[in-house]
């Protein structure tokens, strides 16, 4: 791994123990860690009872995604078990558990994000997850 993948990977993995620890209240963390060009990317893609996940084009538009995850969603926990770097792109493959806060369903699923960095910030992301039993859970 070149010093910048781990640069890059070590950026991630701080971020993502702090996300487990604050069990999701530490989006303003992350938020310090996005460039203002920013583009925030779910498989959810908006689908209907996950609206929240449809794209984002900016700093705003991620803190709103923010607060309506945690709106929605109460995080139960979070693992980054192994981080993938290459260039500029670092994987992290990991497990998250979610309940949401209507129906009480809980959520544990696969989780894959795929982040791009430019000079130590993220500029793109995009997750990957369990949507069927996400969205199902809405109900």
């Amino acid at each position: 791994m070149t010093p910048e993948e781990q640069k890059n990977v070590e950026i991630l993995r701080d971020g993502y123990q702090r996300w487990h620890e604050s069990r999701a209240d530490s989006a303003a963390y992350w938020m310090s860690l996005m460039a203002d060009d920013i583009r925030w990317r779910s498989l959810g893609a908006g689908a209907a009872g996950a609206e929240f996940t449809r794209e984002c084009c900016s700093k705003p538009e991620v803190q709103r995604y923010f607060e309506q995850l945690g709106a929605q969603w109460e995080l139960i926990s979070y693992t980054a078990d192994e981080f993938v770097a290459q260039g500029d792109r670092v994987v992290m493959l990991g497990r998250a558990q979610w309940k949401h806060r209507t129906t009480g369903k809980i959520v544990d699923t696969p989780k894959a994000d795929v982040h791009r960095l430019r000079d130590g910030k993220v500029v793109d992301f995009m997750e990957f997850y369990d949507t069927a039993a996400a969205i199902g859970a809405t109900a």
